[in-house]
């Protein structure tokens, strides 16, 4: 049978990396393009306040990235319950 972890944490496992992932898209994509833009805007970046950039096309790239994290780690979860592909 199964060598992993004890499978009835497999689900809380995953729970928790999606609550981490939205978490991120919610600060990122809320909170830095919406609340925090005035106070990032003092900053600049490329020649564009921090605030505009986050919210034109720093979240798109923190979105990519949250892509390429999620599947990552849910293979690394998958392979730690031994419920992975082969």
């Amino acid at each position: 049978m199964s060598q992993g972890k004890d499978i009835s944490q497999y689900w809380p496992t995953v729970l928790r990396l999606i609550a981490t992932v939205l978490s991120v898209w919610a600060l990122v994509s809320y909170g830095f393009g919406i609340l925090l833009a005035p106070a990032l805007n003092n900053i600049s970046l490329g020649g564009y306040p921090l605030g505009f950039w986050f919210a034109q096309q720093g979240s798109m790239y923190v979105f990519i990235a949250l892509i390429f994290i999620y599947a990552w780690k849910m293979g690394k979860i998958d392979e730690e319950f031994d419920v992975h592909e082969e």
